[in-house]
């Protein structure tokens, strides 16, 4: 596979009484008092316990489990380089189903068992139920995975720190490349209704005005989106944006192609891992749809971008990525994608922070490695944490699938903010595996 240089191309909030004790000596949370951070629950001489609620199970399932896989096999790397500051991760992962209920009581587990951090919790209807309960508690809130807005909320949520590219800059990237790229052109919707939708829209109509001649959205809990879809095909959109997850951009491939309907999809980074759409558009074609014929419906997907991507030979973390999945996966028949190396890409940045904050770590210290830390990598796009601003990688880049399996590079990186600022090009340069500290 080959990644080119190319042309331009046509939940309520809930409080859980709880009080937590460290290994090391917690202290006790008096209520309206803000929670002492000067302690190293979860930290022993040995070892470093960070947890997280994943969807292992459920709906959301074979979309997103793969990013604790992939978390996984970096911590397992970086444990057998000598962890980090001598301490070994042990990554705890426990399984909400993509439910806000259960997502509460794995939450309450995960503190009983005395975790240090909390990392990477999926999901902004199953995170944004723990927001208050974890900050109230003195947890560390650290890179939730989701695109929502919330996770930047320094003064409501001090201890929370945004690490996905939110939904609504990458949208005014994707707006404006393709009011440059696809002039004139009839531009629909297609969008999951929360804030994925609401958000992504926001970003989208600063650039797409006039262009957009139908807005279509899905419930994730209901499959058949026939209808929307013919909606979309009878206002004649010529170009789709599918701000969705990876089952409903298949679904609505699908289905698209069943009324002989062929627009220009364009789709953001939550829904855009080909290798995993190829596998849905598979299953739910009952093997119809796949090698060639997946190949096929995907070739001039336009993807926006934030990570690393496993089909780009000449980027070193892409490759590093690869080889520490071949070595720690625990199935040796799964298949490495980019939904993986979501995970991957966490882990290594996670693993950075807590090196960095030193041998004597405690909470506070790594919130203060978290304000002051300089992210250079992996991801090719700029990151911020700082006290003021938590809203993690600042842009997106733009590629284009090709049948075959070669992603071509059709915009470099762009960085913009979530309101009505520039979009802006950008010099920055990540460091390579070999250049980044991240483990002993």
């Amino acid at each position: 596979m080959r990644m080119r240089r190319g042309t331009p191309v046509a939940a309520a909030a809930l409080a859980l009484a709880l009080m937590a004790t460290a290994c090391q000596g917690a202290g006790e949370v008096t209520e309206g008092e803000d929670a002492d951070l000067a302690v190293a629950t979860g930290v022993t001489e040995d070892t470093i316990t960070v947890g997280t609620h994943q969807p292992l199970t459920g709906v959301a399932a074979s979309g997103y489990s793969p990013i604790s896989r992939g978390a996984q096999a970096v911590f397992d790397y970086v444990n057998e380089q000598g962890g980090v500051n001598g301490r070994q991760i042990d990554y705890v992962v426990k399984d909400d189903a993509y439910d806000p209920a259960q997502t509460v009581d794995v939450t309450r587990e995960l503190v009983d068992e005395e975790i240090f951090a909390m990392f990477g919790g999926l999901g902004t209807p199953t995170h944004s139920g723990v927001l208050d309960y974890l900050n109230e508690e003195g947890i560390p809130d650290v890179f939730p995975a989701s695109g929502a807005l919330v996770w930047n909320s320094p003064e409501e949520y001090p201890l929370t720190y945004g690490w996905q590219t939110d939904y609504t800059k990458e949208a005014k990237v994707q707006g404006q490349y393709i009011a440059e790229n696809f002039p004139g052109q009839n531009v629909g919707f297609f969008y999951q209704n929360d804030d994925v939708g609401t958000d992504s829209q926001a970003g989208l109509d600063q650039y797409l005005t006039d262009e957009v001649v139908a807005r279509e959205h899905y419930e994730s809990s209901v499959t058949d989106i026939s209808a929307q879809i013919a909606a979309l095909q009878a206002a004649e959109a010529e170009v789709v944006v599918c701000s969705c997850i990876p089952a409903f951009m298949a679904n609505a491939m699908l289905t698209a192609s069943a009324m002989e309907y062929s627009p220009q999809w364009v789709v953001s980074s939550i829904g855009g891992d080909t290798r995993t759409l190829q596998g849905m558009l598979a299953a739910f074609s009952d093997g119809a749809v796949e090698g060639e014929a997946a190949d096929a419906f995907l070739d001039g997907l336009v993807i926006t971008s934030y990570m690393p991507r496993i089909e780009d030979p000449e980027d070193e973390w892409a490759q590093l990525f690869i080889e520490v999945w071949e070595d720690y996966r625990e199935d040796d028949s799964e298949v490495l994608t980019n939904t993986h190396v979501f995970g991957m890409t966490q882990a290594v940045m996670f693993s950075q922070a807590l090196l960095e904050a030193g041998e004597d770590l405690d909470r506070q210290a790594l919130i203060d490695t978290l304000h002051s830390i300089e992210w250079q990598g992996p991801s090719p796009v700029p990151f911020t944490s700082s006290e003021d601003d938590r809203g993690g990688h600042q842009g997106v880049y733009v590629v284009q699938y090709q049948a075959g399996g070669d992603i071509e590079l059709i915009q470099d990186t762009r960085v913009t903010d979530n309101a009505g600022g520039p979009i802006e090009e950008t010099d920055f340069t990540q460091l390579s595996p070999s250049e980044l500290a991240f483990h002993d």
